[in-house]
Formats: C-alpha cells, sequence, structure tokens
C-alpha cells in the first residue's frame, strides 16, 4: 500500500488535530494511507536525550518514513513568521537523504496554525516549503477551486492549511479550516499517486 506521511509538531494540539484531518482526507483515495508521525522537543541542555518512543501520542519519525513514503505533509505552529525550532532541527539531519536524492519528484504539502490572523502563517509555510523544494519535491497547496478557501474567515491559504488558534490556543478549528485540511490531503494523495507511476 502506498504510504503519505503526515509528520507535524504540536504543542498546544491544533496542529496535531490538523494533522488528523489532513490523514483523513489522504485516506479518502483509494490505495494510499497515512502514516503519522511528530518530532521530539528540542532540549535546552546539549546533554539531554529524548526517549526513542513517547510516552504519548504518535510516534517519532525516522528518515526511513520519508524515504519510504510517496508523499510528505509537515506541519508546524508558527513561531515568529517561521516554522518551530524542533521541525527545523529535523530537517536540518536530512542531509543523507539529499544526497542521495531520496525525495526527488515526490508531492509535498505544507500546514501551520498562528495564534492571530495575521500571525506569520503565510511565511511559516513558505519557511517549511524551502528545505521541501531543495529535496526536489513538488509543492502541492490549495486552489481557489476550493469553495472553502474564498468562504473562510480564519485560516486557509493557497500555500497550505492554516488554523487561526487565538492567543491563548483555544479557538476550535472552524467547519472551513476543516473542509481545507481534508482537501489538501486528498489533492496531496492524488498529486502523490500520479507522480509515484512516473518515477
Amino acid at each position: 500500500m502506498n504510504e503519505i506521511l503526515v509528520l507535524y509538531y504540536s504543542q498546544g494540539g491544533a496542529v496535531r488535530e490538523m494533522a488528523q484531518l489532513i490523514a483523513r482526507g489522504v485516506q479518502s483515495v483509494d490505495g494510499i494511507k497515512a502514516r503519522i508521525r511528530t518530532v521530539p522537543k528540542v532540549s535546552a541542555n546539549c546533554e539531554a536525550t529524548e526517549s526513542d518512543i513517547p510516552s504519548t501520542g504518535d510516534p517519532y519519525v525516522e528518515l526511513q518514513d520519508l524515504e519510504e513514503c510517496i508523499g510528505l505533509a509537515l506541519g508546524s505552529p508558527t513561531r515568529f513568521g517561521n516554522m518551530a525550532a524542533p521541525m527545523k532541527y529535523f530537517l536540518d539531519g536530512t542531509t543523507a537523504l539529499w544526497l542521495k536524492g531520496a525525495l526527488t519528484g515526490k508531492a509535498a504539502a505544507v500546514f501551520t496554525s498562528s495564534g492571530s490572523m495575521h500571525g506569520g502563517n503565510e511565511t511559516t509555510l513558505i519557511t517549511m516549503m524551502l528545505p521541501l523544494m531543495h529535496h526536489g519535491m513538488i509543492m502541492v497547496g490549495l486552489p481557489y477551486s476550493e469553495p472553502a478557501l474564498s468562504a473562510t474567515t480564519s485560516g486557509g491559504t493557497p500555500y497550505g492549511a492554516s488554523h487561526i488558534g487565538g492567543a491563548m490556543d483555544d479557538k476550535p478549528i472552524s467547519d472551513d479550516e476543516k473542509k481545507l485540511c481534508i482537501a489538501l490531503g486528498k489533492r496531496l494523495a492524488e498529486s502523490a499517486l500520479k507522480l509515484s507511476r512516473k518515477l
């Protein structure tokens, strides 16, 4: 079975919920399955180590997950208009895959959650795209043919799915945001299947 890796980092839970919605969209496509993974926090102490298996939630990602999947959905909360440090730290460690072109030609999509409407979610989506493009991945966004993209009064961009969580991260994911997450997962899966047949 072909798989899409849905890889995220979440602190308040919104990005994790978005990952689950994207996975639902992925799995709405025949012949494809979602593999959900996360990344550990970055410790301020260099000698501190994180367990290889998280105590709760989804398993931590391994480079093999990226290599085995035919596509990638990458999600992070917004931190000053950029992806969170744990996600950047993980991506910085993917040079071995870059050297052998393991991700070249695979489809990818990005998603994020920010505290406010103009909290930098679009720049965060773009910062997540850049390393994926260096890997030779083909980016999939959300076209305006998705009605929720024009209807939303909260998150949602053509660059990828987004959510506005509020300053206290207490706003639930809106119906339009949910629709866009599912649509992005479905579009990514469809694109990944087409591309995988050409590789």
